[in-house]
């Protein structure tokens, strides 16, 4: 669903002031850099920005109508002079910047100006990032480039260094929570899924995943075993946890939700119950709280977290597991 400025400037208002300040004064960059987590509304907002600047019938003087020829085709993706370039596979190739720039050196389809949106950019080759700079440095006057990052670390210092940047911060978790409820998300999962992403439709598919919902099963599961002993809990990882988590991307959800174990755990003993996610189990998770420390439930999340860079560096899964599961046994009454 097509999001509205109004919707959008609630989730990130002083990215949309910005814009608004660059629209009404007519000073539109040559470029920007859209960076910040998925889920944060990068997208839209450029598309929002594109509207704009071919809107027939502005509101304001900088809001798109929505509802005229160019903004329907925006929508639609098909305007002539508005071009999307996004990874082909795990990366942005480099003849994809070429034909990016074959497209603009011809004359514009319906006036001079030309958008280009690149979403992914930090996903660009090295031969794509060099091209795309040769692009920026030589700007014409109507060509107005928009790149979206969640790393921009991972781009060039002279790609940045010509951009305008703008910085979206990640939704505060009740905007989050709100949204899911108004699309049909029990109240009481809502929380959860908040933590998880900032992408409303990513939320909405894994609230009806049955992947995930047996996920948080086992990792509730794993963690009462862990509270009773060091034999049950490797024979739960064993015959539970390695049939269910297969993939590096479902490793990293299952310790995320671990994680999320814990943080409840801390919540609760600094009585902050309407912080905790896991609402359903919150009265198992209360007795729990009441058996542990704070200082032992600091390590064990820290042991989670350097779990979760062993697995980035490519550690054998398995291995990290077991260590991370005698790691968080550790000063438990059984040791």
């Amino acid at each position: 669903m097509v999001k509205t400025w109004d919707q959008l400037e609630e989730l990130q208002p002083a990215v949309l002031r910005m814009v608004k300040n660059s629209l009404v004064k007519n000073r539109v960059a040559h470029a920007y850099l859209f960076e910040g987590m998925k889920g944060t509304g990068k997208k839209e907002i450029g598309l929002l920005f594109t509207k704009a600047l071919f809107c027939e019938s502005l509101i304001d003087g900088y809001k798109p109508c929505e509802t005229c020829h160019n903004c329907r085709r925006i929508t639609s993706g098909n305007h002539p002079d508005v071009h999307i370039v996004e990874p082909d596979g795990l990366s942005i190739k480099v003849d994809q910047i070429r034909n990016l720039q074959a497209e603009f050196s011809k004359k514009g389809v319906e006036s001079l100006k030309k958008v280009y949106l690149i979403s992914g950019a930090d996903k660009m080759s090295v031969s794509a990032s060099n091209s795309l700079l040769k692009f920026l440095e030589e700007p014409s006057a109507e060509t107005v480039a928009i790149l979206l990052s969640e790393q921009p670390q991972q781009m060039l210092p002279t790609i940045l260094s010509r951009c305008q940047i703008l910085t979206f911060q990640p939704l505060p978790p009740q905007v989050m929570i709100k949204q899911l409820v108004e699309n049909g998300v029990n109240p009481g999962k809502a929380p959860l899924l908040a933590e998880l992403t900032n992408n409303i439709e990513e939320a909405l598919q894994l609230n009806v995943d049955e992947w995930f919902a047996q996920a948080q099963k086992i990792v509730l599961k794993l963690y009462e075993v862990l509270e009773k002993n060091s034999l049950e809990a490797m024979v739960t990882l064993q015959q539970e946890w390695f049939q269910h988590f297969k993939e590096k991307e479902q490793l990293h959800r299952g310790l995320e939700l671990f994680l999320l174990i814990f943080k409840d755990l801390l919540y609760i003993q600094l009585d902050k119950q309407e912080q905790i996610v896991f609402k359903a189990d919150s009265e198992r998770l209360t007795q729990y709280a009441l058996k542990t420390s704070g200082r032992r439930l600091s390590n064990q999340m820290s042991a989670i977290l350097d779990a979760k860079r062993k697995l980035e560096k490519n550690m054998n899964p398995q291995l990290m597991m077991e260590q991370l599961v005698l790691k968080l046994q550790e000063g438990s009454s059984f040791v």
